[in-house]
């Protein structure tokens, strides 16, 4: 099941709400949480539900085993409970994710030809995977307390809201709220705001935008001219922001109305102005949680820094796929902030505010079409067309960009922090009970249009994929 889906928009959301409210008892609330996130889990793949609880039952046993002996100064085997879980988590993500891939590797190296399991990948199952690990890893640091209540636990891993596509949940962020959340109507009526303004970025922006994507980069390259190629590659580079962003944008929003506060996924990233500054804008909670599991444990900046940057990006890179593109892209996002780090950051400071996004927005787009094409044989060819290697008239193209004017441009636009500085000039208006009446039914009207349109658009549209579904 996606958000982006009539039945999730009219009965499954409504359904959940109603009953969630209805409800006295967090207990109760708790219980109809996990129904319907174990629900919308099963809905496409029924039975890995199963592996999702047992993973979840058996980490949060080890976390209170890892709490006693902590409590009794044990520390080597709470070293070795916390390995277990660690060990189970990744050995469990390298089988259904990698092991096809490894088979392959094989084959090609040593002119084999063994068949792979032909495991289907769990849907969420890297991100899943690493809130836990971040759960077992603050219990072992004594960050947080382990939960007792497996209910609760079950809760915070199973969470339809960000379950199958982040944002990647720390428990200490919200383990107030897991035992203990209060009804506030001011905190609902936001998250169904934020809930409308990421169903919109998806099914207007993200779905055209991908289907323009598809039009120039899956067709015959032997065709595609610079300009097409361009063209491409940055409507895939809108596609993928709001797709993923407007996924975020859902899910904090659902999180907001049942009590939850999720951090903030992405910070407008198009306007980064250096590489390190995308990669603090994009993807927030995987880049801080590298940042805090394996990059600063390593020794940082501190203790091998080359080293560990390149153990990080190699990570970040196989995270994203099991596919030799996504290790080149990792490499090529940590070739780039070690150069940044070592040469470019000083320099790119004392140029005009210009220079430095041309060169995070250029390098962005190279690496999206590293990200794009699993293939090296199209990848190979499609880059040299990129950069200059067929400067030739398109005039198909022209008439593609006139008739998609519109949308594009607002669509580019609001990769700027825009909708913030509309806010904040709100906010300063509206200071009397008058005002914020005004400013609440002028929300009201513009969250109905949303819906109304994104369904108008639902109801006619068969181009409707979740592109970090499949990581």
């Amino acid at each position: 099941m996606v958000f982006s889906n009539l039945f999730f928009l009219y009965l499954f959301l409504p359904a959940n709400i109603i009953l969630y409210f209805t409800a006295r008892k967090n207990r109760t609330r708790n219980l109809i949480m996990v129904s319907f996130s174990l629900v919308f889990y099963a809905w496409g793949e029924p039975v890995w539900v199963f592996l999702l609880i047992a993973t979840a039952f058996f980490n949060w046993l080890l976390a209170l085993r890892m709490e006693r002996y902590r409590e009794a100064q044990e520390g080597q085997r709470a070293r070795y409970a916390l390995a277990a879980a660690v060990i189970l988590d990744l050995s469990l993500l390298v089988l259904f994710k990698y092991t096809d891939f490894l088979y392959e590797n094989v084959n090609a190296l040593f002119g084999t030809s063994f068949t792979g399991p032909g495991l289907v990948l769990p849907i969420g199952i890297s991100f899943y995977t690493f809130q836990i690990i971040s759960y077992m890893a603050d219990v072992y640091r004594k960050d947080v307390e382990a939960q007792p209540d497996f209910l609760k636990f079950l809760m915070y891993v199973t969470m339809y809201h960000q379950l199958v596509a982040g944002p990647i949940v720390r428990y200490q962020w919200i383990a107030q709220e897991i035992d203990h959340r209060e009804v506030d109507p001011g905190e609902v009526w936001q998250g169904l705001c934020r809930f409308c303004v990421g169903l919109c970025k998806k099914v207007v922006v993200a779905n055209a935008a991908g289907k323009l994507a598809g039009q120039y980069l899956d067709g015959e390259l032997s065709r595609l001219t610079t300009a097409g190629a361009l063209f491409g590659i940055l409507m895939f580079t809108l596609q993928i922001y709001y797709d993923f962003s407007a996924y975020s944008d859902m899910a904090i929003g659902m999180g907001r109305i049942f009590g939850f506060h999720y951090m903030e996924n992405f910070n407008y990233p198009y306007i980064a102005r250096s590489v390190t500054d995308f990669w603090r804008r994009w993807h927030i909670s995987l880049s801080s949680f590298f940042r805090d599991y394996v990059y600063i444990p390593l020794g940082g900046k501190y203790q091998n820094q080359l080293r560990n940057i390149s153990i990080v990006w190699l990570l970040t890179g196989l995270w994203h796929g099991a596919s030799w593109n996504f290790v080149l892209w990792g490499a090529w996002y940590g070739a780039l902030l070690i150069l940044e780090k070592k040469v470019l950051l000083a320099r790119l400071e004392k140029l005009p505010a210009a220079a430095g996004w041309a060169w995070s927005f250029l390098t962005v787009l190279v690496g999206w079409s590293i990200f794009y094409f699993t293939d090296f044989s199209r990848l190979a060819v499609f880059l040299p067309i990129l950069l200059g290697g067929r400067l030739t008239s398109d005039p198909g193209l022209w008439v593609t960009v006139q008739n998609n004017l519109f949308w594009m441009v607002l669509a580019a636009v609001f990769c700027a922090p825009v909708l913030p500085w509309i806010k904040a000039r709100v906010d300063a208006y509206a200071v009397e009970e008058k005002q914020q009446a005004a400013v609440v039914a002028l929300q009201a009207a513009g969250c109905l249009l949303l819906v109304m349109v994104s369904t108008a658009y639902l109801v006619g549209q068969s181009y409707n994929p979740f592109l970090y579904f499949r990581f």
